[in-house]
């Protein structure tokens, strides 16, 4: 407890985790009221993911000659993961001036915000992946026991999307531009990481996609969604930037933390 009461930032995530009803509430409320007086509400994302893993498949099977029951779900995997990873990070870099006016008139820890946004994009994880179990019924994907690898792996790939979006919140508070910046670099980045293929697909300069963190996260959860444990090297890396990422931010975190309320 006095560990908490000295570090300011360890107390704040603290008290946001006593107020994880609250969170989860709020998330909910705000994909409530983006679909609000739709049809289908978040399964339009569904329907999306859908219609672009079947377009792609096809598309790319043909085109580069690829065994249509190994490609199509290695990218369905993986467009589902990056649409939970590109959604938190583009979304961070706005998440504490769009809660300005809360930020400056109530008192809640700083922490919530960010930890709400992760929630809601895990929320929407969920509604895509019937997608997933959709394309593993129709091309006989494997189900053994890595597949429940899926649970810790993505785990550590949510813990590592908290850091991430607690830091580019931050910076995005303070510094307007990164959000444009970011939505601009979001494609290319895309295309860096190995989404529509696999870090095996490049034998000669394969190496160099292991320098994306993208990569580590995507590949973390997709080898057990795929029926196989994740790599090694990518299990370590992925709990080694959990490690410093977390402790850095909390350090930016204690050093900034009073001047947040003014930037927004």
């Amino acid at each position: 407890m006095r560990v908490l009461t000295r570090n300011a930032g360890l107390h704040d995530i603290a008290q946001a985790g006593r107020a994880l009803p609250l969170i989860f509430y709020l998330a909910w409320s705000d994909l409530q009221a983006r679909y609000r007086r739709s049809a289908l509400g978040p399964w339009w994302l569904t329907l999306g993911t859908a219609a672009g893993t079947a377009g792609l498949g096809l598309v790319w099977s043909e085109l580069f000659k690829l065994d249509r029951a190994v490609f199509v779900p290695a990218l369905t995997a993986g467009l589902i993961m990056w649409q939970l990873l590109s959604g938190c990070i583009v979304e961070a870099t706005t998440t504490y001036w769009r809660q300005g006016t809360l930020i400056r008139n109530v008192r809640l820890p700083l922490t919530l915000y960010p930890l709400q946004m992760v929630v809601k994009h895990a929320i929407n994880f969920l509604h895509v992946l019937p997608v997933f179990v959709a394309v593993v019924f129709i091309f006989d994907v494997p189900v053994n026991r890595n597949t429940l690898l899926v649970i810790p792996c993505l785990a550590v790939t949510l813990a590592n999307l908290v850091w991430i979006s607690m830091l580019f919140s931050m910076l995005g508070a303070r510094f307007r531009d990164l959000e444009y910046l970011l939505a601009a670099a979001m494609p290319i980045l895309m295309f860096l990481s190995p989404v529509f293929y696999r870090p095996s697909y490049l034998p000669i300069s394969g190496w160099l996609i292991w320098l994306n963190p993208f990569s580590h996260f995507i590949e973390l959860v997709r080898h057990p969604l795929l029926g196989t444990p994740p790599p090694g090297h990518v299990v370590l890396t992925s709990l080694a930037m959990l490690a410093i990422g977390t402790a850095s931010t909390l350090a930016l975190f204690n050093a900034k933390r009073n001047r947040i309320a003014y930037w927004v």
